[in-house]
């Protein structure tokens, strides 16, 4: 729900029926490592997410600064973010978004090319 997937759409991108990524969530079918690393991916968040008591004050591996949260987490977790994900992923057809994604590289004096 926080990324505006349904149960159905995870489903089919995974190639199992939404009653099975149901059983997932409510914890009946125990999910294997590799699966999971497949839905992170899906879903665009680390593996991480997915465990509650993971001790956030562990040091985060390739970070320079283990006190401060990702950038991607950080923006994901503000309003403004989350909304702006969501409508992005609405958005079907790919060259449409890689348009959106030069615009904002454009706004933030990014002058890259966006790649594939």
């Amino acid at each position: 729900m926080l990324v505006g997937m349904s149960q159905e759409r995870l489903g089919d991108l995974l190639g199992l029926t939404f009653q099975q990524v149901q059983k997932y969530e409510k914890g009946i079918n125990r999910i294997g490592a590799g699966r999971l690393f497949e839905v992170a991916g899906i879903l665009g968040v680390p593996i991480s997410f997915f465990y509650e008591d993971v001790d956030a004050g562990a040091p985060a591996m390739g970070f320079a600064d283990a006190d401060e949260p990702p950038p991607v987490m950080e923006f994901l977790s503000s309003g403004e973010g989350l909304q702006l994900s969501l409508a992005f992923m609405r958005i079907r057809d790919t060259k449409v978004r890689r348009r959106i994604l030069e615009l904002v590289r454009s706004l933030a004096g990014e002058d890259e090319k966006v790649d594939a």
